[in-house]
Order: structure tokens, then sequence, then C-alpha cells
């Protein structure tokens, strides 16, 4: 693990193992765990209880909220923004430049394509997410499925592409088809259809 005349391994309040690299400075918040052979790239900001699996690469710039879980083998690249309680499933893919050429690198911060992956929203084994893209609040995204589209909150989507299928409570229970209002058989909350794709949480 990478330290400086500020930070020691000693001091910290997070777990980094021993496998594993952090280039400082960076922040990471209090209980968060970095595992086997993972990176974390300087200027990253991670928050507070996140999970970073075995071989994660996160890069410079990128910003990560609270109780983010990140499993196995995910990069994780600059333009990327992961709000709190994101899940990130196993070998997931995020890409950041929409036209990537070997021979013609498009490198710089002015290249990349943001993606935003709101607040509770799951994202499946073996997923892709094409740049350039928002994922909604507590939407849920299958294994295998390839985003290239924005998806909005709650939506359940798969398919390559990605096709939205249903909806999906923030406790993770598929909710019944309906018109004007639901409650999740598994957990008791509320949601009302607001017309253009869109549902909200009212209990």
């Amino acid at each position: 693990m990478s330290t400086d005349s500020t930070s020691t391994a000693k001091s910290l309040d997070y777990f980094v193992h021993e496998s594993a690299y952090v280039d400082l400075p960076c922040t990471i918040g209090a209980g968060s765990q970095i595992w086997h052979f993972s990176h974390i790239m300087k200027d990253v900001v991670i928050g507070e209880k996140c999970k970073i699996g075995q071989n994660v690469f996160v890069a410079s710039e990128v910003k990560i909220g609270r109780n983010v879980k990140i499993q196995n083998n995910v990069s994780v690249y600059a333009g990327v923004i992961l709000e709190d309680d994101v899940f990130c499933g196993p070998s997931c893919v995020f890409t950041n430049i929409n036209t990537p050429r070997s021979a013609f690198p498009r490198n710089t911060i002015d290249d990349y394509l943001v993606t935003l992956v709101k607040q509770g929203a799951t994202i499946g084994a073996n997923a892709t997410i094409v740049c350039g893209h928002t994922i909604g609040r507590y939407a849920f995204i299958g294994a295998g499925s390839t985003v290239t589209k924005d998806i909005a909150d709650y939506a359940l989507v798969y398919g390559n592409p990605a096709k939205q299928v249903g909806w999906m409570c923030e406790c993770g229970a598929k909710l019944d088809e309906f018109e004007k209002t639901t409650v999740c058989k598994a957990c008791d909350r509320t949601y009302e259809y607001c017309g253009e794709n869109q549902i909200k949480r009212i209990e």
C-alpha cells in the first residue's frame, strides 16, 4: 500500500489488504474495505463503509459514494460516478470513451463521457455500461446486459441491448404490473406511476 507523510497504515480507519495499492493523495471513508490485488489511483474519493472486492481498479478522480459494493474484477474508469448504496456485480464493465482507437489516443479528461449511477442502483454480473448514460435511482440492470441509453429510476432492464421489462422496489423485489399504484409484497413500500415511464415512492 502506498503511503505518504500524512497517512500511515497504523492511523487508517479503513482496511486495505497488503496486496492492494492505494496511491496518495486520495480520500477513503471510515469502515471501507479494499481487498486483494486492487488498485486505487490518486485523487479518488471513496465514501464510508464501501467494499472494494478483489482485482478492482479505480481511476484517478473517480467519486464513489457511501456504502457502495464493487465486486471482483471491476474497473471504474474516469468519468464514472457511483452514488450511495450502488452495487456493481462481478466483472461488470464501464466504458468512458465512445469511439476508442489504439492509433488515435483519446485519453484526456475532455474525451471522457460521464456515466452517472444513481443511489441504490444495481448492476448485475458481466453487464456492460456504455459511457455517457445515467442509470436511475434503484434501477436494476440484469446480469450480462448491455446498457446503451439512460435507465429510469426503479426500472428493471436486461438483454443486449438492455430493454425495460418491469419495475423494482428499493428492497430489490420485483413489483407487480400496475397502472396507477402498487405495493411491494416484500416490504410494503408503495409506488405511484407518474407517466412518461416514471414511478416514485409515496410511502
